[in-house]
Order: structure tokens, then C-alpha cells, then sequence
């Protein structure tokens, strides 16, 4: 019974900390642009990649 007068402030410290950095990401528009990351993939570079040089082991 003493362990949960340990237990019940870490629990509502560690909620409010997750509450905070939800709360944060949302101001800082972390959200503003969900669709944007997901299509930039399917469109390809105009500019091709370079070729790495081949590697010398030894």
C-alpha cells in the first residue's frame, strides 16, 4: 500500500509530461502537413545520384 503513494505521482508526472510534448508538437506544426512527406516520396530527383567511387579494402 506504501508503494502506491510512490506510484500514483510518477504515473501523473510522466501523463503530464507526455500532455506537455503532445501539446508542444501541436503549436510547433508538427501536424500541418501529414500528406506532404507521404507523396514527396513518389516523385523522382531530376538530378541522378552520383556513383560512389569503388571502395579500396586494402
Amino acid at each position: 500500500m506504501k508503494d502506491f503513494l510512490y506510484l500514483i505521482p510518477v504515473a501523473l508526472a510522466l501523463g503530464a509530461a507526455g500532455l506537455s510534448a503532445f501539446l508542444w508538437s501541436l503549436r510547433s506544426g508538427q501536424y500541418d502537413d501529414l500528406d506532404g512527406a507521404a507523396e514527396r516520396i513518389l516523385f523522382d530527383d531530376d538530378v541522378p545520384m552520383k556513383a560512389n567511387p569503388p571502395r579500396r579494402d586494402r
